[in-house]
């Protein structure tokens, strides 16, 4: 026990501070070397798994680098003496070695075959481009780039070729909404495509929780197997932590994912929802564009028929015009007749002056 006294029975101190402090080391020492030994039953677990492999393992390089971190951790704390941390040091990066010598060969056949895909994926996207210019039925292509983004989603393909891909892949689904519902209906400001957005992230995070939860059942499974082919209580006791640790962080992931599929049902729902409203509304918007150009029509065919009305009145009025106004012999007979008139009224005035003379005349002789 490591809690128990250091003096034998039957004995006395002089220094009761030394024993004391002797005693705390000595838990330490036993405690710290505890902690090695797990650590060196961790390190094999991973020498384990790394006979096991024909070609390099992502999940079992990530562990490793876990497995350093949570050491250099204790080293930084001083909880592990100099020399057991040297000799991990030295375990883990021998192994580190040998995994990236797997790594480097397994990167140039997952870059081939990476190549493999882009090309296969390249090939499609060019043929739905032409279909897309071709003038085909929008719906079917929209489905069938759905269809082929589920699928470039569960390919493996490097940094590169998936940016590539997806630079092509995205520009495509841009073409067919702009094709379908104009040059500004893939805007921020549209409420579904906020929810389509939210909806994609979250369909990714669900099928990284679900990659998730495989790996812990795997690793789980692993730790059951080492508890039942274990020797020592001290390494069973330890497996059976780690495992009850695992299966407790695949509960709460899956609790989690749980509710993200509870939230997929609640986008879905509200997805279907909004797209009949915009369907709907589109049907209101294209009565409403129907009724105006049928209004548009009505005034221009009364516009027409006004300016047909108002030929006629000018016609009319200019007929009634002429009939009003005096002919030029009408006009030259009314001038004569003037003039007439005009020397019959200065006849009269002369013989009514020349009669006053005569009249003058004829009294001076009688005088």
């Amino acid at each position: 026990k490591i809690t128990g006294s250091l003096v034998p029975e039957g004995f006395q101190i002089e220094r009761e501070d030394i024993l004391n402090r002797a005693q705390t080391e000595w838990q330490f020492i036993v405690l710290s070397a505890r902690l090695y030994q797990s650590y060196r039953d961790e390190l094999q677990d991973l020498r384990d798994k790394f006979a096991k492999l024909s070609k390099f393992d992502p999940g079992l390089f990530e562990d490793l680098k876990g497995f350093w971190s949570k050491v250099q951790g204790q080293v930084r704390e001083k909880n592990l003496f100099r020399e057991h941390a040297d000799k991990i040091r030295k375990s883990t990066d021998a192994l580190f070695d040998e995994l990236k010598k797997l790594r480097r060969s397994f990167d140039e056949e997952f870059r081939a075959l990476s190549e493999k895909h882009m090309g296969s994926f390249k090939d499609k996207l060019a043929e739905i481009d032409k279909k897309i210019e071709d003038g085909l039925s929008l719906q079917n292509i929209f489905q069938e780039l759905k269809d082929l983004q589920r699928e470039f989603r569960n390919t493996d393909f490097t940094g590169d070729h998936r940016s590539q891909v997806w630079k092509i892949l995205d520009g495509l689904f841009k073409k067919v909404k702009e094709k379908k519902f104009g040059p500004r209906s893939d805007t921020k400001s549209d409420p579904l495509a906020r929810i389509k957005r939210r909806y994609d992230g979250l369909i990714a995070a669900i099928e990284k929780m679900e990659r998730s939860i495989a790996r812990d059942r795997k690793e789980m499974e692993f730790q059951n197997k080492r508890m039942e082919d274990s020797d020592g209580s001290l390494e069973s006791q330890l497996r059976a932590a780690k495992s009850k640790m695992i299966e407790e962080r695949v509960l709460s992931k899956e609790a989690k994912l749980t509710e993200m599929k509870a939230t997929q049902t609640e986008l879905e729902r509200k997805m279907q929802n909004m797209e009949a409203r915009k369907q709907k509304q589109k049907l209101e918007e294209k009565l409403k564009e129907e009724i105006k150009q049928k209004i548009a029509q009505d005034i221009r065919e009364a516009e027409i028929a006004r300016a047909d009305n108002e030929e006629v009145q000018k016609a009319a009025e200019a007929i009634l015009k002429t009939k009003a106004e005096p002919t030029i012999e009408e006009k030259i007979q009314d001038g004569l007749e003037d003039i007439i008139d005009t020397i019959k009224a200065v006849a009269a005035v002369i013989e009514d002056n020349f009669r006053e003379v005569l009249s003058d005349s004829s009294a001076t002789e009688e005088e």
